[in-house]
């Protein structure tokens, strides 16, 4: 995929149809959509709205649970978690934008642990940049793209949705 093909409702209505899919294979009738903040929640919002979903979004903040933390520091705008209920033997989908080395990930896996044991997880996200450092691998994915050794990808929002590739500095 190319700078140019980056449209996030394009990729929107593409995941939103593969985790249907997924919801009517594995039979799950009322998952919590759970969005790792701040690009994920963004995308749990249009997905939710997407899949008609009920329940409000929960919204993760994963700062404490990454394994950096020691390196960089706390970041200044560390908000709480928020879910709504229990997440115990409940089936989740866990929404992040960009899926890189899979440490994000695993942190907020860490954390939604923290709140119960759920039935599931499903991995949603809306880019995988294949620079995997865990095995981690994502259920659903809007499009996986390659960037140069200089390149970073940004979502931001919340309104528009929009994806852009820059050098980094």
């Amino acid at each position: 995929m190319t700078s140019d093909n980056l449209s996030v409702d394009a990729l929107l209505d593409n995941m939103g149809m593969q985790l249907k899919s997924i919801l009517e294979q594995r039979q799950i009738s009322n998952p919590l959509i759970v969005g790792i903040r701040t690009g994920g929640v963004w995308l749990a919002e249009r997905l939710q709205h997407r899949l008609a979903l009920q329940d409000p979004i929960g919204i993760l903040d994963i700062s404490f649970y990454r394994d950096d933390f020691t390196q960089k520091g706390l970041n200044p705008s560390v908000q709480p978690s928020q879910l709504q209920g229990d997440t115990e033997d409940r089936h989740i989908i866990l929404v992040d934008d960009v899926i890189m080395s899979g440490r994000t990930v695993r942190a907020a896996l860490n954390e939604l642990f923290d709140f119960g044991r759920p039935a599931s997880v499903i991995l949603v996200t809306l880019l995988d940049l294949q620079r995997r450092e865990l095995p981690v691998q994502a259920d659903v994915v809007g499009a996986t793209l390659v960037l140069g050794p200089n390149q970073v990808v940004k979502l931001s929002g919340p309104q528009p949705l929009e994806l852009t590739i820059r050098q980094r500095t």
